[in-house]
């Protein structure tokens, strides 16, 4: 009787409702704004350099955890996949590989599928054909061979193809970048582009001892370099930004008045500068790096770049200039004022 009962109270229930088949959310991915480029961006001669970047096994990207990337302000993870002495065909996909390293592209591709990147900035051509490093180096040789014509007379010949032929090689970069993005699944809006350009490391009001202290260049050639060829690889570089449908911020003026060996404020750029500490990481091959981090930004110029770029890309603005103000401070300037 009792399992009649049983049974008939049972035939008459409602049925089981099954468990939940809804498929789990995915996880929530963590935010990060991501740098790609050259030893501008990496964070050389600010120090501290990451494990495996110092020299360690071939690597000298040198990639310092005080590089302004890390430094903006932004939300989320700072990423940083620059490196030191990179060339726009380091950046694109294809690379045949710098300093150990795979194409900066192709990296980018799996950083961006494993987080949610909001901002991408790049700093690069300077190693194209204007070669800047090499540029500087022979323009030390000429302060120290007096009766040789000024760096400077040379270079205002060569520039404007230097920087044409920089132009494209720049410009399929930064178009592979935007293809490793879409390849991780963003749209163009999903995320800021930004391309910056480069401060001058030296000024033509040096101290009466630069060429003892750490600055050995001509008055005239720092002037040309300050007042000539840096703004025209702004230019340059500015023009490739619009191509690419990319934002643009301009560093040309940004350290005025921080100049290495600079009269007027505390400098935010490196002197030349010797580091026999490299031995210990790179071994004999720190050798043809022993001078790297020769006229870059320090820390504290990184910091002052980073204070600008956050803004910057909170902003709306296209284009904007780093400009020191009446703080001493950096800040995003915009309309570009002239001059």
């Amino acid at each position: 009787m009792l399992c009649a009962l049983l049974g008939a109270g049972q035939a008459g229930a409602s049925p089981a409702v099954p468990p939940s088949t809804a498929p789990a959310a995915p996880p929530v991915k963590p935010t990060a704004v991501v740098a790609l480029g050259d030893s501008s961006a990496s964070g050389e001669g600010a120090g501290g350099y990451v494990a495996g970047t110092r020299g360690e096994r071939g690597n000298w990207c040198h990639r310092s955890p005080n590089a302004y990337v890390q430094r903006t302000g932004l939300p989320g993870r700072a990423i940083n996949l620059a490196c030191s002495g990179a060339r726009s065909t380091d950046v694109a996909f294809g690379a045949p590989g710098h300093y150990t390293e795979r194409s900066q592209a192709e990296r980018l591709t799996e950083v961006a599928k494993t987080n949610r990147v909001t901002a991408v900035l790049v700093q690069l051509g300077a190693n194209d054909e204007p070669a800047f490093g090499s540029t500087m180096v022979s323009c030390v040789v000429v302060f120290l061979n007096p009766g040789r014509p000024s760096c400077s007379s040379t270079l205002a010949k060569q520039w404007p193809g230097r920087l044409a032929s920089m132009a494209g090689r720049l410009e399929r970069a930064l178009g592979d970048v935007r293809t490793a993005m879409r390849r991780a699944g963003y749209t163009d809006r999903d995320y800021q582009f930004v391309l910056l350009s480069y401060p001058s490391p030296v000024t033509e009001t040096m101290t009466r001892t630069h060429g003892l202290t750490g600055c050995p260049y001509r008055a005239e050639d720092a002037r040309w370099g300050r007042t000539e060829g840096v703004p025209l690889l702004n230019t340059a570089l500015r023009k490739v930004a619009d191509r690419a449908g990319a934002r643009f911020l301009d560093l040309s003026r940004a350290t005025e008045g921080h100049e290495a060996c600079g009269r007027a404020g505390a400098e935010w750029t490196r002197r030349l500068t010797v580091n026999p500490r490299a031995f210990v990481d790179g071994g004999l091959t720190a050798v043809g790096h022993l001078a790297q981090e020769s006229f870059h930004l320090n820390a504290v110029g990184h910091r002052q770049i980073g204070g600008c770029i956050g803004p910057f890309v909170r902003g709306d603005d296209r284009q904007a200039a780093c400009r020191v103000g009446s703080d001493g401070a950096l800040h995003a300037v915009s309309p570009v004022p002239a001059g």
